[in-house]
This record gives structure tokens, C-alpha cells and sequence, in this order.
């Protein structure tokens, strides 16, 4: 092959690559990233975490909020409301946690920030906020067949309100 011939492959193995490169991913595909990193949908909200816990806010709820983070690997949902307290733990007890709800000792995030999303303080550094996980496959809750697992969250509020905070995947 001469220097030419292999100038010319060269060249155009990298304008290949180039094109390949700036092609553009389907806009239709959600999960479309590069791999490696997260993202937010920006067409998912409180309906679509709400559907895929299988958990719906209660009448009255305020503030309800919510947001889907497209990972590499397991997708996560996120999903908050202000409710009364009476409703905030038995949405809690729905969930079937493996422990009751109880007070644990303040954290930084180890998601990151996630709930600072939607405008909120990520919930495991609230103190005296209560908290608890539930494993829907484990207790076989077949109405949450797609979710591997839920964070709970209450926050005690005035006036016997309480702050939910559910993430899952």
C-alpha cells in the first residue's frame, strides 16, 4: 500500500468515525445516554412515578411532585406530597416495609442530590425525619412487579401534616 492509499484510508476511516459520532440518538427512545451518565426525563413526573410505584397521592394532597432520573443501569423514581399524617403512615404501611418507620440518624446523600430536583431537601438529612424500605419482590406484592425497591420518607409537618418522600427502582 502506498503512503497515498494510506493517507486516503486513514482520512477516511476518521470522517466514518466523525459522522458516526455526530449522528444523532432516536428522540423517541427515553433511555437513550451515553453509558456512563444520568439523566432526567424531562417528560416524566408524578404520574409516571406515581404509576410505577403503584402509589397515589391521596385527596388532598398538596405539593405533589415528582421526576424520573434515566440511569445506565436501573431507572429511578421519585415522588413527594404533603398529605396528613394519618394518611402518610398508612400509604407507608401499603408499601409493606421490612421495619416500621422509625427516626435515624441524620445523612448526607449518597444519590447525590435528587430530591433538590423538584425543589425539596433530600430527606435522609432532615432531621427527625422517619424512614424505611420496602422490598415489593421479597414480600411478593405482585401489585409492584417492576419495582426492586422503595425509600420512605416522613416528615412531621405543623397541623398533622407529614411530607412523603418515596424513591424507587
Amino acid at each position: 500500500m502506498t503512503t497515498r492509499t494510506g493517507a486516503l484510508l486513514i482520512a477516511a476511516l476518521a470522517a466514518a468515525f466523525l459522522l458516526s459520532a455526530c449522528s444523532s440518538p432516536d428522540p423517541e427512545d427515553r433511555r437513550v445516554t451515553d453509558g456512563r451518565t444520568a439523566r432526567w426525563d424531562e417528560n416524566a413526573g408524578a404520574p409516571e412515578a406515581s404509576a410505577f410505584m403503584n402509589v397515589t397521592a391521596p385527596e388532598g394532597a398538596t405539593e405533589v411532585k415528582g421526576a424520573v432520573r434515566i440511569n445506565p443501569q436501573e431507572d429511578v423514581y421519585l415522588l413527594s406530597f404533603v398529605t396528613s399524617e394519618k394518611n402518610a403512615e398508612g400509604i407507608a404501611a401499603d408499601l409493606r416495609p421490612e421495619e416500621p418507620l422509625k427516626v435515624k440518624k441524620v445523612d448526607f446523600a449518597p444519590d447525590g442530590e435528587l430530591f433538590q430536583h423538584l425543589g425539596l431537601a433530600e430527606p435522609q438529612t432532615l432531621k427527625g425525619a422517619r424512614s424505611a424500605g420496602a422490598c415489593p419482590p421479597c414480600v411478593k406484592d405482585d401489585r409492584r412487579k417492576k419495582v426492586q425497591w422503595i425509600d420512605i420518607y416522613v416528615q412531621a409537618l405543623e397541623g398533622h401534616r407529614a411530607r412523603v418522600y418515596l424513591k424507587a427502582f
